[in-house]
C-alpha cells in the first residue's frame, strides 16, 4: 500500500512537471513565431529605407520597438502592424523620430554613396532592403545592420567617416556570415 502511495505520488510529480516543460516549449515556440512574424511585417513596411533602423524584443506577448525613422507615420505603421500580430497583446514603440534636417539630409545622401559607391561595398546595395542602416542625427552618424565580414565594416566606417561635415561615426555593424 505504502509502496503504490509513493508510485502514485511520483508519478503524478512526473506528468506535472512533464506538463510544465512542455507549457515552457509551448511559450518559446510561441515567442519565436511572434519574432519571426515581427521581423517579417517590419521589413515589409513599404517606406522603410536604408535611413530608417528598427529593432525589437519580444518579452511573452508584449513587443518592444526601437530604433530611429525619419518619417512620423513609420513609426505609427511599424505599431500598426505589430499590434495586428496574432498572439500580440501589448506593443510598446519606442521608435524615436529624427528631427527633419536639410544639413543631415545632404549627409545622408553623401553618406550613401560613399558607403553603397565603394567597390568592395557595392554588393550590399543589390537588393530591396540594403543591409547597412545610416542614421544621421544632428550630424552624427550610426551605422546600423549586418556586414559579410571585419573587413566590410571597418571599410563602412572609414568610408563614413571620410565624409564632410560630420561630427561623429558610430559603427554599430555585426559581422554575420552568410
Amino acid at each position: 500500500m505504502k509502496r503504490r502511495t509513493v508510485f502514485i505520488v511520483l508519478a503524478t510529480l512526473l506528468a506535472a512537471n512533464l506538463s510544465f516543460a512542455q507549457q515552457g516549449q509551448s511559450a518559446d515556440k510561441s515567442t519565436q513565431r511572434i519574432q519571426k512574424e515581427v521581423r517579417h511585417e517590419l521589413i515589409m513596411l513599404p517606406y522603410l529605407g536604408v535611413f530608417d533602423n528598427l529593432a525589437y524584443r519580444v518579452e511573452g506577448s508584449s513587443v518592444i520597438l526601437m530604433g530611429q525613422v525619419t518619417r512620423p507615420t513609420l513609426k505609427t505603421d511599424a505599431e500598426r502592424v505589430v499590434k495586428g500580430i496574432e498572439g500580440v497583446e501589448k506593443v510598446d514603440n519606442q521608435i524615436e523620430v529624427l528631427p527633419p534636417s536639410s544639413m543631415d539630409d545632404q549627409l545622408r545622401r553623401r553618406l550613401y554613396a560613399a558607403i553603397y559607391g565603394f567597390p568592395s561595398l557595392q554588393k550590399y546595395a543589390l537588393g530591396v532592403q540594403q543591409p547597412i542602416r545610416i542614421i544621421v542625427k544632428s550630424g552624427r552618424v550610426t551605422l546600423e545592420g549586418v556586414v559579410d565580414n571585419e573587413a566590410d565594416k571597418n571599410a563602412a566606417g572609414i568610408r563614413a567617416n571620410g565624409v564632410p561635415g560630420i561630427f561623429s561615426v558610430t559603427n554599430n555593424l555585426q559581422v554575420v556570415k552568410s
